[in-house]
């Protein structure tokens, strides 16, 4: 085999000719199986040495058997399994026993004592594994069966009764005598003894079987009780959805009640029926066909049944649906635990409901739900300005947020001809950031249950989506207003924002001290402009990167500067002292206020994020905080304040990654 060739072994079962010999009064002598090829497969001493244990107690059936085997083919054992060096195989002896061995015992009398004997042997079946033709391993070996015409024509090789303590293998000796008192007496009463004994294993096995058919049985009625109540619940929705006439839905009642049937079947019936009513009404008008366009559960009803109760708008396909109003959250509680008690557990001899919803399941998705509204409603009231300026990015770990920013390459120099290329100064700038988890829970108490709060529960939830977004909007402002309003400090060792010119180290040139105004705006928008790209963070290359050439797109403003942000570029005029022109910077740009801000006159600048970013923020497990509910009876606040626990949770990282597209104006 060649030095990298992998051997790939293949597990096979085959059958193998087995040479009988005959050894003591009513047994033989046998050669289970020789080393050399058989049926095409190449058996080595090794293999069958070490599969000797396997032969031990193997059975004798009369015939093979392509399925399971029966008692009533049970012929003999195998014992004494041990190895023969002159044969070069295994030699075992084979006991005749069971409702097959007066058959094994007659073959053999009648092929030996025939001139002509019939092709009648030995088989071995047995499974082994092999790499290619050669067998590695036997596994297992299965049974020695005594059929008609084995593969290599085994047979009876002598006398059934032969002496005890000959070789059958070297000589072959006269048989001696037996009294029928001494040998055919004892034999006869162990015959019948096994005889017996078959015939109670056979009537056990019948009993297993009758007891395996009755459970059969049973289990397929109670499949064909399922799906008969599926099927009365798919009639009583079809025909609800049918919009036939009553008595057409009571004579398809009449045809599929306690039925199985095929949807299409309902379907076709239902067909057929508004067809007739067609033709029978006809020219009259008559409504268009109808359709099962959706069918609902238990837990569907449930669910619609919570948001009514929590005031939120419902899935879609649930828009439709026709549930009671619950009365509030005591009700949902009541019905779904049966703990009137309010011992905070579940008592299902008391829940009005069999579902697989549970109380705090519904409840979480409920104020979810809640959250994503809120969130929404904050946001259009101007607490989510930060996505204006900000790329939002998920991570899939909680580890240290490494931001990279490569450099650019200022220029390409010239390469006279034959001469060698010369390196290009390539650099980065990596900011890092470390994921904060924000979070808190709201107790859900027995006694606010009791009480039926409902509409507190709804301000809770509101209130934990509120307080997410918020949250985001604080991080991102802060960027503008920490360190004294000049930000946090950079990797390359200057603050967010200053006024130090970009050909030294940690220089930004992003800060000016001038009011808001058309000017002030102008300069600002100039320094952006020419704001150097990054080559590489090291004399001789800072702030020697050819411009960035962005104009900014957001001007972020207190409250305070809000009316003369839009005015300066929302307005269609310009007004000053005596003087009114009209303004072209006129959607140059989008005011957007910060609610954060205090400073009163302070503002800055960002570029749009989708071509120059500039803050980042990461989440974890998703932009919005999300909401868990602990309230099983094995909860330790349930037992220890009996309260449920609305948990909220917010993984979080804000950082900035770039100075160049943000500018500010801190205002004296």
């Amino acid at each position: 085999m060649a030095e990298n060739q992998i051997e790939t072994l293949t597990q096979h079962q085959d059958t193998f000719t087995v040479t009988a010999l005959p050894s003591s009064p009513g047994s033989f002598e046998i050669l289970c199986i020789t080393a050399g090829d058989g049926n095409g497969w190449q058996f080595s001493e090794d293999v069958l040495q070490a599969s000797l244990g396997l032969w031990e107690g193997v059975h004798c059936f009369i015939d093979h058997a392509w399925a399971s085997r029966s008692v009533r083919d049970l012929a003999g054992q195998i014992s004494n399994a041990r190895w023969d060096p002159d044969a070069r195989g295994i030699r075992a002896a084979l006991k005749p026993f069971g409702p097959g061995a007066d058959l094994l015992r007659q073959f053999g009398g009648e092929v030996l004592a025939a001139e002509a004997p019939p092709r009648v042997g030995f088989s071995a079946d047995i499974v082994f594994k092999a790499y290619q033709k050669e067998v590695k391993q036997i596994i297992k070996v299965v049974s020695i069966d005594l059929v008609y015409n084995p593969a290599r024509g085994g047979a009876f090789l002598r006398a059934l009764n032969q002496q005890k303590g000959s070789d059958p293998m070297t000589e072959e000796k006269e048989t001696s005598p037996v009294k029928e008192n001494e040998a055919e007496s004892p034999m006869l009463t162990q015959l019948q003894a096994d005889q017996e004994a078959m015939r109670s294993l056979l009537a056990e096995h019948d009993r297993q079987a009758k007891a395996e058919q009755a459970k059969l049985e049973q289990a397929l009625a109670d499949a064909r009780q399922t799906q008969v109540q599926m099927c009365a619940y798919l009639l009583q929705s079809g025909l609800a959805a049918s919009k036939l006439p009553k008595p057409m839905q009571a004579r398809l009642q009449t045809q599929f009640e306690g039925k199985i049937f095929e949807a299409t079947d309902l379907q076709e019936a239902i067909d057929d029926s508004r067809a007739m009513l067609s033709e029978l009404s006809a020219p009259g008008a008559v409504m268009g066909p109808g359709r099962i366009t959706a069918m609902f559960n238990e837990g569907d009803k449930l669910q619609a049944a919570v948001d009514d109760l929590f005031g939120i708008e419902r899935e879609e396909k649930l828009q439709s649906l026709e549930v009671p109003r619950l009365s509030g959250i005591r009700e949902l509680y009541l019905m779904l635990t049966g703990d009137t008690d309010l011992h905070g557990g579940y008592n299902p001899d008391r829940a009005q409901l069999a579902t697989t919803a549970d109380f705090t399941g519904l409840v979480k998705n409920a104020l979810n739900k809640i959250v994503i509204h809120a969130w929404r409603m904050l946001g259009r009231a101007g607490y989510d300005w930060w996505k204006a300026i900000a790329t939002v990015e998920h991570f899939n770990n909680l580890n240290t947020i490494t931001g990279t920013l490569v450099g650019t390459v200022g220029t390409l120099p010239v390469v006279e001809e034959g001469a060698d290329y010369t390196e290009l100064a390539v650099g980065d700038s990596p900011e890092t950031a470390d994921f904060v988890k924000y979070g808190g829970y709201i107790p859900l108490t027995l006694e606010l249950i009791d009480r039926d709060e409902t509409r507190k529960l709804r301000t809770y939830a509101r209130e934990l989506g509120s307080a997410g977004l918020r949250k985001i909007s604080s991080l991102v402002a802060a960027i503008f207003t920490a360190n004294s309003d000049v930000g946090p400090t950079m990797q390359d060792g200057g603050a967010l924002f200053n006024a130090t010119a970009v050909t030294s180290a940690g220089g930004h040139a992003n800060l000016l001290t001038t009011a808001l105004s058309i000017n002030a705006w102008e300069a600002a928008c100039t320094a952006v402009y020419n704001q150097p790209m990054l080559i590489k963070n090291e004399a001789g290359s800072y702030g020697t990167g050819p411009k960035m050439a962005l104009n900014p797109k957001y001007c972020l403003v207190p409250r305070t500067l809000q009316n003369t942000a839009w005015q300066m570029l929302k307005g269609d005029y310009v007004r000053e002292e005596n003087y009114v022109y009209d303004n072209v910077l006129k959607g140059s740009a989008v005011p957007v206020t910060v609610p954060e801000w205090t400073d009163a006159n302070n503002w800055a600048a960002a570029c749009d994020p989708n071509i120059a970013p500039a803050i980042y923020v990461g989440e974890r497990f998703g932009i919005m905080p999300e909401i868990f509910v602990a309230g099983s009876e094995l909860s330790p606040a349930v037992f220890t304040n009996d309260e449920h626990r609305l948990k909220v949770r917010h993984f979080l990282a804000v950082w900035v990654n770039d100075f160049r597209p943000l500018h500010k104006s801190n205002v004296a």
